[in-house]
């Protein structure tokens, strides 16, 4: 189906392909936009039959940041608007993994958005930075706490603070991304992980994400008590008893979602 905001298409089964359909406006996050993707996810988190979700940009970005328009005309009510806030948190709170396929520019609020999916995977020409600071701003929607999580607090620092491009070898070798493909490579592989991710259990593999999330927002302690919680959880599925009996009956699993 096709919205006016974000393209949504099943490119196979299990999986769900979102296009972000603003190219005019490198598509930037204005709060339509947003809202439209914090429902998307909502109804594929309730489909059983949705696995795994893979995000990109139309034209030449993945994101360029947020709605200067918006902005410039609201002020700081465009950033503290409730119904804009509760969107990133519906996002950020979607239960199943997300592999951005970045496609070009991850900017500012794109680059957010980015850090809220699992996966990344960046084309030759992509190009990341956090340029708030040349506007007299910095990343207030995550992340100045998410990226120094993944690239360090030095490179953390120098991104926010210079507002420069990182190209995708760069953001590779840092940690940013976990693969850089060529441009017409860039979709088959994100797919290709997808289709991976999708035939396993649409039940598990939430508690798998949970608990490496855990990893990014506790200590070690709490996290581990975090992960055998989960565990024990996870083990009362009907896909972990059928994952074992497979195992030991030597056969592919027929998981359910269940």
């Amino acid at each position: 189906m096709i919205n006016r905001l974000i393209q949504a298409v099943e490119p196979a089964p299990g999986i769900r392909l979102l296009t972000l359909n603003r190219p005019d406006k490198l598509n930037a996050l204005s709060k339509a936009l947003l809202g439209e993707l914090s429902q998307l996810l909502a109804g594929f988190d309730a489909d059983t039959e949705v696995g795994c979700v893979v995000l990109t940009g139309a034209g030449r970005a993945f994101a360029a940041g947020a709605d200067i328009s918006d902005m410039l005309e609201r002020g700081v009510a465009s950033y503290t608007d409730p119904e804009r806030l509760a969107c990133w948190r519906a996002i950020e709170g979607f239960s199943k993994p997300i592999v951005a396929a970045v496609n070009g520019y991850a900017l500012g609020g794109g680059l957010e958005l980015a850090l809220l999916c699992d996966i990344i995977i960046a084309s030759q020409t992509a190009q990341f930075a956090t340029p708030e600071i040349k506007i007299g701003s910095f990343p207030g929607d995550g992340g100045t706490q998410r990226l120094p999580r993944l690239v360090g607090k030095s490179f953390a620092m120098q991104m926010v603070l210079t507002g420069d491009m990182v190209d995708a070898t760069l953001a590779e070798r840092k940690g940013l991304v976990s693969e850089v493909v060529a441009a017409d490579r860039l979709l088959p592989r994100a797919l290709e992980i997808a289709g991976a991710i999708a035939a396993k259990s649409v039940a598990i593999t939430p508690y798998a994400k949970k608990a490496v999330q855990a990893a990014f927002e506790t200590e070690l302690q709490s996290g581990l008590e975090i992960e055998h919680r989960l565990t024990v959880e996870a083990f009362g599925k009907e896909d972990r008893i059928e994952g074992l009996r497979a195992f030991a009956e030597k056969r592919a699993p027929a998981f359910r979602g269940k």
